[in-house]
């Protein structure tokens, strides 16, 4: 399978007084706005670590589900938080804390259920920071 996504985002001014817009193919994000204030900051809009965390969760808590059904396992919920860490002008760790219910898995085939989803994500592939992942099993 092939495809490629679309994203934009639009530029205008210097770095600190300057704004941006971010949009998406799929609309979801829509010139949602980007700023010095939103990145470095606080202020309305987004940043693009949070988009990055956003885009980390959404793929790694997809690729565990896949990984669960293909094992026979029906995940009840699973939740992720991504936390990017952005330090001296690089994304230096991810991490990635996953809280999941799986009626009928054991914790050992959950642990390595959820690393192999961290390792085979193709978002943590292209991804150039230490990736780690805290997952808890819940009843």
């Amino acid at each position: 399978m092939k495809f490629t996504r679309r994203a934009n985002a639009n530029w205008q001014g210097t770095g600190m007084e300057g704004k941006g817009l971010i949009s998406t193919q799929s609309t979801t994000l829509d010139k949602a706005q980007l700023s010095f204030k939103t990145r470095f900051e606080e202020g309305v809009g987004t940043n693009p670590e949070e988009l990055l965390g956003a885009a980390h969760a959404g793929c790694f808590t997809m690729q565990l589900s896949f990984l669960l059904s293909e094992a026979g396992f029906v995940p009840t919920n699973l939740d992720t938080v991504a936390k990017v860490t952005f330090e001296d002008g690089t994304i230096t760790t991810i991490v990635l804390e996953l809280t999941g219910q799986v009626p009928g898995i054991s914790e050992e085939d959950f642990q390595a259920t959820a690393l192999k989803a961290k390792a085979i994500c193709p978002i943590s592939k292209a991804i150039n920071a230490e990736i780690t992942l805290v997952a808890n099993l819940v009843a």
